[in-house]
């Protein structure tokens, strides 16, 4: 136990804002004290404040702004920032959300002071140690002194490397975002009508991670087989093309099928609605498998692996690789396919669980 109060939430990108807003909202409804911690890894407006002004989220007590550069250097820097911020702050609990480089270093100041660590969204396993993300997450898994399990298969894989009992199932707050904003998203968003494009009748391409769009091939064979997909089924393709892929496109001076039409990244509400009127998601982000999933809208990931197997084993997601052949046939057969999957990401309460636990196991009350 602890006589400290204040929760400090640490975050660097457009998924873990979205991801981390029903927490933060949750602490607003308990009055609650917390400090928010944004490293300014993900640095673009489009891909960071602008998501605390539509999600009607106060801007961050800190803003570190360390941006882009190498994994190492930018986490370095992480760590030195975040080591300031949260020695001014002197919370008793962190939280970090995900996979990401701004985890990795708020897991390892924590680890380093007298407060408390917990990973949301915990116990996420590829198995493929070639990931960046995927050593964020083990580390930070490991470094926890609580750890928030999204499904029952991720308290399983945390079992598996011996941690099972400081882990609670929760479900993923992505459906707590998907659930609070989608109808918010259905009111407030033109961005159909802006691309003059019909619900169903258009696929949506992400594609950021750095295995797929710094290899000239992979990326190139992506391309390929997302045009040959909209072919086959006679869509357009909608890509709001990440900063890093953009700088990729430019450096290798690659042509870019007419039917693939590259927009600016897009804010939250806007994605949002794009993603849930799609004919299919074809994507290399963890996060839109889940959302696609979440808003019954077909996906096709273009990796040999995920981290959301739950995804795969309902039927609403499919692994391709980069194959062009085997883009064009999965996002043929996820066109065709029935929606009938049932959501395997909880029922939306897993921010008020996450500070239930808090409170009732860690903290001596909410006020």
């Amino acid at each position: 136990m602890t006589d400290r109060q204040t929760i400090a939430l640490v975050l660097g990108t457009r998924p873990e804002i979205i991801k981390l807003a029903p927490v933060l909202r949750e602490l607003e409804s308990r009055d609650h004290p917390y400090t928010l911690v944004h490293t300014g890894q993900h640095y673009s407006g489009n891909l960071s404040s602008v998501f605390f002004d539509q999600l009607n989220l106060d801007p961050p007590d800190y803003d570190l702004g360390v941006g882009s550069s190498s994994h190492g250097e930018q986490t370095g820097v992480m760590i030195r920032e975040i080591e300031v911020a949260l020695n001014e702050i002197d919370p008793a609990w962190v939280l970090v959300q995900g996979d990401t480089n701004s985890v990795l270093a708020g897991a390892i100041v924590t680890s380093k002071m007298d407060a408390k660590l917990g990973h949301i969204e915990a116990g996420l396993r590829s198995y493929d140690r070639k990931m960046p993300e995927e050593i964020n997450r083990v580390l930070t898994d490991h470094a926890s002194d609580h750890l928030f399990a999204p499904t029952e298969s991720a308290a399983a894989n945390l079992a598996t490397e011996g941690i099972t009992d400081r882990v609670t199932v929760t479900g993923n707050t992505v459906v707590d975002a998907v659930d609070q904003h989608a109808d918010l998203a259905t009111s407030e968003s033109a961005v159909l009508e802006r691309f003059e494009i019909s619900p169903g009748k258009y696929l949506v391409l992400t594609a950021h991670r750095s295995e797929n769009v710094d290899v000239k091939g992979r990326f190139r064979s992506i391309i390929e087989g997302v045009s040959r997909a909209a072919d086959s089924v006679g869509f357009p393709v909608i890509y709001p093309v990440h900063p890093r892929a953009e700088e990729r496109l430019s450096e290798f001076e690659f042509s870019i099928p007419e039917n693939i039409r590259i927009v600016e990244p897009l804010d939250y509400l806007d994605f949002l609605h794009l993603e849930q009127h799609a004919a299919a998601m074809v994507t290399d982000s963890g996060g839109v498998q889940e959302e696609s999933c979440i808003l019954d809208t077909p996906c096709v990931t273009v990796r040999a692996n995920t981290e959301r197997p739950e995804t795969v084993t309902v039927g609403a997601n499919e692994l391709v690789g980069v194959d062009p052949t085997k883009i064009a046939t999965g996002v043929k057969a996820a066109v065709e396919t029935d929606v009938d999957w049932e959501n395997p990401f909880g029922d939306g309460t897993a921010a008020e669980q996450i500070l239930d636990t808090l409170s009732e196991h860690y903290i001596v009350s909410d006020a």
